[in-house]
């Protein structure tokens, strides 16, 4: 789904939005990209912009148009007009701030009202802190919405491809879909520790395995 003042591409397109708390670094996650910074586009009406992400895949070529708000999800909610012919989503919260994640839930309700059976992926940003708030083994959401999760961190630019190759292969129906060629992304900002992340990576795969809690996903220490 290209804007109207957008040309389309020759090769497969999926509109792609990006939802979640104000603060929690989706556009910084979506600047990464350097084409998509470069050919961004501003749809006024809307309050949108849309960032043109091309990757490269084993079957040819791939374009996310990601929509990211210009700040109006701190007014409650958004526009249908923003999720309307959605193809897939990312979730994103920041696991420095715990309301966040709480408010996980009120997004993927809201997504899904409109856009009903899309590929969705949970995003926990900001790994790169020292003082996480929502531990990994907290983060069950996913596992009761059946989304894929990945930790996330868009400074260092840590799993930037992990969601969109995920989306990819579910919107392609090929698991075996993969990219070819990293797509050009500004330098890290920060450095990730990544000893420290690869226990929490851990713990996630182990909690995976426990039996999930009853709560709302209040159960935060």
């Amino acid at each position: 789904m290209a804007l109207p003042n957008q040309q389309t591409v020759d090769y497969p397109s999926f509109k792609l939005v990006i939802v979640g708390d104000g603060g929690t670094g989706k556009t910084t996650f979506v600047k990464r990209h350097l084409t998509g910074e470069f050919e961004k586009k501003y749809e006024p009406t809307i309050g949108v912009e849309v960032h043109p992400l091309d990757f490269h895949t084993n079957c040819g070529k791939i374009r996310f148009y990601c929509w990211d708000t210009a700040g109006q999800e701190k007014f409650g909610g958004l526009r249908d007009g923003y999720y309307i012919h959605g193809q897939c989503a990312i979730i994103m919260f920041d696991v420095t701030a715990r309301l966040t994640y709480k408010n996980v839930p009120t997004w993927h309700r809201d997504l899904c009202r409109v856009c009903e059976n899309i590929p969705i992926v949970l995003c926990g940003n900001k790994v790169d802190v020292k003082n996480r708030q929502v531990k990994a083994k907290q983060v069950t959401f996913h596992r009761k919405k059946n989304l894929q999760y990945y930790e996330i961190s868009a400074k260092s630019n840590y799993n930037f491809e992990k969601p969109f190759l995920y989306l990819a292969r579910k919107l392609a129906g090929d698991p075996n879909l993969h990219f070819v060629e990293s797509p050009a992304l500004l330098p890290p900002e920060v450095q990730i520790d990544l000893a420290a992340q690869q226990q929490h990576e851990q713990e996630l795969a182990l909690a995976a395995n426990q039996p999930l809690p009853d709560d709302d996903d209040d159960a935060f220490e």
